[in-house]
């Protein structure tokens, strides 16, 4: 049924001033909300990589530590048996024992070298074939700007890292 007064023109004002009346069409006020959340996200997206970089950064010092640790075990010969011309051609052996006490000495007496990787661990440090010494380190990374945003990492992230070197 159509209003009277005819058309379609006629109903449509008849639903305007039914309607209450506001300014439609005004964004005064939203593309601020949209800058804010543009701009929390974009905190939180750097507070994320920050986190990221931190963690990947000791995990790289822990791998290189362990690099360093094995080297330095690999050399940990029991100074008998060397003197006593054990091993033959194809060298001194080395030995579980040796392997570790040596891993655990160049711990204690380089403290620098796990500085900022939180409590190091010693996980495995043997000699599997006694040629070789076999090392593996556990660190927990912490990641910075722990607020909300990492929650989940709040107690730290776990790192492992693996070495293997061979005595000549």
């Amino acid at each position: 049924m159509t209003p009277p007064g005819g058309g379609a023109r006629a109903h449509a004002g008849l639903l305007a001033r039914r309607l209450p009346r506001t300014d439609r069409g005004r964004d005064d006020g939203q593309v601020t909300i949209l800058a804010i959340g543009f701009a929390v996200l974009a905190i939180a997206l750097v507070l994320v990589v920050a986190a990221a970089a931190k963690v990947h950064l000791e995990r790289t010092r822990l791998l290189a530590l362990t690099d360093l640790v094995a080297l330095d075990a690999s050399d940990a010969v029991d100074q008998a048996d060397y003197f006593a011309g054990r091993g033959g051609a194809e060298g001194v052996p080395l030995t579980d024992a040796d392997v570790r006490a040596s891993v655990e000495r160049y711990l204690t007496t380089h403290p620098g070298a796990t500085q900022g990787l939180g409590h190091v661990v010693v996980l495995e440090a043997d000699s599997p074939d006694g040629r070789s010494a076999h090392v593996r380190l556990g660190a927990v990374a912490r990641p910075t700007g722990a607020g909300r945003v990492l929650a989940a990492w709040h107690s730290g992230v776990r790192l492992e890292a693996d070495a293997v070197a061979r005595a000549s």
